[in-house]
């Protein structure tokens, strides 16, 4: 079974990326802060994290990079799950390090299949 980390600031894209990850067949585990999802990857060692990008703090690109910049956490795998869904963000979240890229409002199939196609 392979556990996801997802990280959202907002309760309800939180709550409905959690339950299709369930559906899914995944692990889930969650948090609303991209700080605490840094030191959950590390301690938790999640097979992915799926992030939003506007989030207080720290955004999910800056996540993303300082995810692919740590020794432990360099291989995990991100899928950047956002409402920015101009091609300049898609281009930026890559060049941030992000293995896959979905734009909100999603279906089940378009976030599993993000998930699949990384893991």
């Amino acid at each position: 079974m392979r556990t996801v980390l997802v990280v959202d600031d907002g309760p309800a894209e939180l709550e409905l990326i959690c339950s299709y990850l369930r559906e899914g067949g995944y692990t889930v585990i969650s948090t609303t802060d991209a700080k605490d999802a840094l030191a959950k990857a590390e301690s938790q060692k999640p097979d992915l994290v799926v992030t939003d990008v506007v989030m207080p703090g720290m955004s999910g690109f800056e996540l993303c990079r300082s995810l692919k910049k740590n020794e432990a956490t360099q291989q995990l795998p991100v899928v950047i799950c956002t409402s920015k869904n101009q091609d300049l963000d898609k281009l930026w979240g890559k060049k941030q390090g992000a293995d896959a890229y979905v734009t909100k409002p999603f279906t089940r199939e378009d976030l599993l299949q993000a998930v699949q196609s990384v893991v």
